[in-house]
């Protein structure tokens, strides 16, 4: 599956050295499965329930969505409700830049949202939210989601594509797997997403015997097995492709009817005559289909009388639940998820949960994002809103014990230390206390160091100390009041709340689980910046016109054109100009999701957010805000065409009749009901009263 945002990178980073930073003093909370179920080193049953957050894999190199939610909060907030495992989609392109000291810093970063990763590369991005992950107890998988960083992607079929080999596929795994091949925070590899072709079809991935690089079986082999000589302690995840050749038929067939046929990714009926072979460590394999509801295609078997038991019966358990059922394998539904239509698609979805729930399945619901057009996502258009009513169907298959969510780490309850919502693994199953004769304190912190300043912050990075066990965290000082709240568990700090121009003074101890902390690293003088930005504010004026683009006032879409217009004498930086369209979401679902169709200046540099107003005005009870990845117009120019598009989760219809910013021109018009800003400046226009 796939989304709509954007941004793009921007210039190149420093290289980040391969070995340096991401990796965690090895851990216990390495997996490896039994029969069909998955268990921790101890033998005891663990249950991955999660979701996925895409980004990474599309072109704009990072986590959709940090072009207005922030990283620390909706990972916090994934954690406090249940999300023990996040499923990430990324690219082989992503991957090799990484590999080649290429990473650049993403512009899909809102830095005044997101001052904890302003200026970091989009590897130092994932680094640091893997530190986030650790802080507050959730495990992550990584997936392969297409060769190519590309928003669309995932639609290629298979594991290559243009420059992209599959020796190269095989190698972007191996490099990856190196980096953090100590750091038990990343679980699991998914090999290749939803690999598929219809028999028809000149390009399409098989499953057989053979070692041909379409043979999706053997290519799984081969990445596992190179994966796991490097880590054999990772999971490794194995999806199905699209179709397979009835009893009888060869692969040679290009007739649909020869096959059975299901979703992308979710055939695994292969499997019973040719298995993945890792070898010895064969205990690390975990097949992941993929299964959706009538909303995103209907297939066949939504016609007609239909429910659980026919799913399953004509489904499910010929293409993969059989897994499961005779004991063979885990199995992790890798993506399920959908739009609540009152209807199909959520009859559905209630009986794919319930299954996954009376098996214990492992499963990453598809998806955080709202911005996936096909299912919408358990965030909201303002990525900081959950989708309560979707949540609280999801929340049954979210593992829980004692009432409260469950980590799969043994230390770090879920949500974090302090957590009301969450426990750790040793709260289930109980484990041994600090060992009280452990009483040699982690070496000292070095190189501390200031890597970026703000006039209100300072980010600060260290060098990791060691441990005759492990290092638990660490802790931050300004002069000589401490100001993590909770142990820092990365080796980067972010200090904020500070005066401008003004000297602070840092230094940081290491402390382990027995208790046992460092001395104080070397002393860090730094210096806050005068102000933010570089200087006056936001030069140029500004005009917005408008052009109504859909001719239905009562569908289940509003489409507004837009130009910017520099009306002043001096450039106009477009990054400090944002634009408001008010609007009424008229009933059913109050999330609404907003994509850009087409923009002169280019989708990517088209950033898009829909927040609802805490009290209604005349003719609005939300906006959608319009602002830009950055570039300039010059005096008198435009942005040309910009042509947004906006519906509800449910598909629902709006009446735009009395909406504040709509008028009926077909031509583009002044438009003072669109008001617009720079910085935080009224600009243009007027909001509603």
């Amino acid at each position: 599956m796939g989304g709509l945002a954007g941004g793009t990178t921007a210039q190149a980073a420093p290289v980040v050295e391969d070995a340096a930073s991401g990796a965690a003093a090895a851990g216990d909370d390495w997996l490896h499965t039994k029969g069909n179920k998955i268990v921790d080193a101890n033998g005891d049953e663990v249950w991955l329930t999660g979701a996925n957050w895409f980004g990474f894999n599309a072109s704009e190199r990072v986590f959709h969505g940090l072009w207005s939610g922030n990283i620390t909060g909706i990972t916090k907030s994934m954690a406090d409700r249940g999300i023990n495992m996040v499923r990430v989609p990324i690219s082989t392109q992503l991957l090799l830049e990484w590999k080649n000291g290429q990473a650049t810093v993403p512009s899909g970063v809102n830095n005044h949202a997101n001052p904890e990763i302003a200026g970091k590369t989009s590897l130092e991005v994932f680094d640091f939210w893997l530190r986030l992950c650790e802080q507050y107890g959730i495990k992550v998988m990584l997936d392969v989601h297409s060769a190519e960083a590309d928003n669309s992607g995932h639609n290629y079929p298979v594991w290559w594509k243009g420059a992209i080999t599959s020796e190269q596929f095989y190698a972007a795994w191996e490099w990856v797997t190196a980096r953090y091949k100590a750091d038990d925070t990343l679980v699991a590899m998914d090999i290749k997403n939803e690999p598929h072709g219809k028999a028809n079809e000149a390009t399409r991935a098989k499953w057989d015997g053979s070692t041909d690089q379409d043979n999706f079986k053997y290519a799984c082999e081969t990445a596992g097995k190179r994966i796991l000589a490097i880590n054999p302690n990772v999971l490794v995840l194995c999806e199905g492709i699209e179709v397979y050749p009835k009893a009888g038929v060869s692969w040679t067939s290009t007739t649909p009817a020869d096959y059975y046929s299901t979703w992308w990714g979710g055939n695994l009926r292969g499997v019973r005559d040719h298995p993945v072979d890792l070898g010895a460590n064969s205990d690390q394999l975990v097949y992941s289909p993929h299964d959706y509801g009538p909303l995103v295609y209907a297939q066949p078997w939504f016609t007609g009388t239909w429910d659980r038991t026919t799913l399953e019966r004509d489904v499910w358990d010929p293409n993969w639940l059989y897994l499961h059922k005779e004991n063979k394998s885990p199995l992790l539904i890798g993506e399920w998820g959908g739009f609540l239509d009152g209807g199909p698609n959520e009859k559905w979805m209630k009986a794919l949960r319930d299954l996954i729930v009376e098996n214990r399945m492992h499963q990453t619901f598809w998806c955080m994002n709202p911005n996936s057009g096909d299912t919408g996502g358990l965030l909201l258009g303002d990525w900081k809103s959950w989708d309560e009513q979707k949540y609280a169907l999801l929340k049954p298959a979210l593992w829980q014990h004692g009432g409260k969510f469950v980590s799969l780490d043994h230390e770090v309850p879920l949500g974090g230390t302090g957590s009301t919502t969450g426990i750790s693994l040793t709260d289930v199953y109980g484990g041994g206390e600090p060992d009280p004769t452990d009483t040699t304190a982690p070496t000292v912190p070095a190189g501390l160091n200031s890597t970026a300043t703000t006039a209100n912050s300072v980010s600060l990075s260290w060098s990791a100390s060691t441990d005759n066990v492990r290092v638990s965290g660490y802790d931050v000082y300004r002069g000589t009041a401490k100001v993590n709240a909770a142990p820092v568990t990365g080796t980067s700090f972010t200090d904020t709340g500070l005066t401008p121009s003004t000297a602070y003074s840092y230094t940081v101890r290491a402390r382990d689980a027995a208790g046992n902390v460092s001395a104080p690293s070397a002393a860090l003088s730094v210096t806050t910046r005068a102000q933010d930005g570089g200087g006056g504010g936001p030069s140029g004026a500004v005009k917005v016109r408008y052009k109504n683009n859909d001719s239905s006032a009562t569908d289940n879409a509003i489409r507004p054109g837009l130009q910017v217009a520099n009306t002043g004498s001096t450039s106009l930086d477009l990054s400090t100009v944002s634009v408001r369209y008010y609007f009424t979401r008229d009933g059913g679902s109050p999330s609404v999701s907003a994509w850009c169709d087409y923009a002169a200046v280019g989708c990517a540099q088209v950033k898009l957010k829909v927040v609802p107003l805490t009290t209604p005005l005349t003719g609005a009870d939300a906006y959608l805000e319009v602002t830009f990845a950055g570039g300039s117009l010059a005096a008198g120019k435009d942005t040309g065409d910009i042509q947004l598009r906006m519906s509800k989760s449910d598909w629902s219809n709006f009446n735009e009749a009395n909406d504040y910013s709509r008028s009926t021109a077909t031509a583009y018009a002044d438009a003072p009901a669109v008001p617009a800003y720079t910085g935080t400046t009224l600009a243009w226009g007027a909001p509603p009263a």
